[in-house]
């Protein structure tokens, strides 16, 4: 069978309202009186340089600074521009976060709230890259994932756990398929996610992860 690789989506005209999102994002972290319980809840750092407060909060394998109380995010020492998909991630992750224990048992995208109404585009953006792109070779799944912190985790041919904060794990399972069934595959979450992202947020997330995974690939 042909592994056939589909292209990368087209950047979406949605730049305002994540603008928006995220200004008020910043107005909520300003009026949030304990920033240090808040850092426990989300198991992220408090840090403080030249009298100026900085959380660091990591995501994807990598740290961000969020700086107190203005809300400016930046990649800890390095210059390169944050997208605004990803602020909008990380400050609401930080936001968010109830410091909820995991559960250790796994939940469906339709299993969240508003899941079953959400999940034909969550399908269209976060599975099918992947089977499209993995399927042929999970093994490569595995391999790729690395980069974002990933480990192979015991679920269908091929999966792996994404640590994407340190509180939400994002499991993507792949089943090959055979001459009677296409490959499949899917994406599942500690029960507790919704205590840390809403649902609108754990499909970008999603599909942020299933597109870097798979430009790492056609980059090799």
């Amino acid at each position: 069978m042909e592994n056939k690789r589909i292209s990368l989506p087209p950047e979406k005209g949605y730049d305002k309202a994540y603008g928006l999102a995220y200004k008020l994002a910043c107005e909520h972290l300003a009026k949030t009186v304990d920033i240090e319980e808040q850092c426990r809840k989300s198991d992220s750092e408090l840090q403080v340089k030249d009298s100026q407060k900085f959380i660091v909060v990591q995501y994807l394998k990598r740290p961000y600074l969020i700086s107190v109380p203005d809300g400016t995010i930046s990649v800890a020492e390095s210059d390169e521009p944050v997208p605004i998909r990803d602020k909008l991630l990380i400050i609401h992750y930080f936001n968010t976060a109830k410091g909820t224990p995991a559960t250790k048992r796994l939940i469906t995208f339709r299993e969240l709230p508003e899941g079953n109404v959400y999940f034909p585009t969550f399908a269209k953006r976060t599975i099918k890259p992947i089977v499209d792109n993995f399927s042929q070779q999970p093994q490569l799944l595995i391999t790729t994932s690395e980069k974002l912190g990933g480990c192979k985790v015991d679920y269908g041919d091929a999966a792996v756990a994404i640590p994407a904060f340190p509180r939400v794990p994002v499991t993507i399972i792949l089943w090959r398929g055979d001459e009677e069934l296409p490959p499949q595959g899917n994406v599942t979450f500690d029960a507790n996610i919704s205590d840390y992202l809403p649902t609108e947020d754990i499909t970008v997330l999603c599909e942020t992860i299933a597109w870097r995974l798979v430009r790492y690939l056609q980059n090799k």
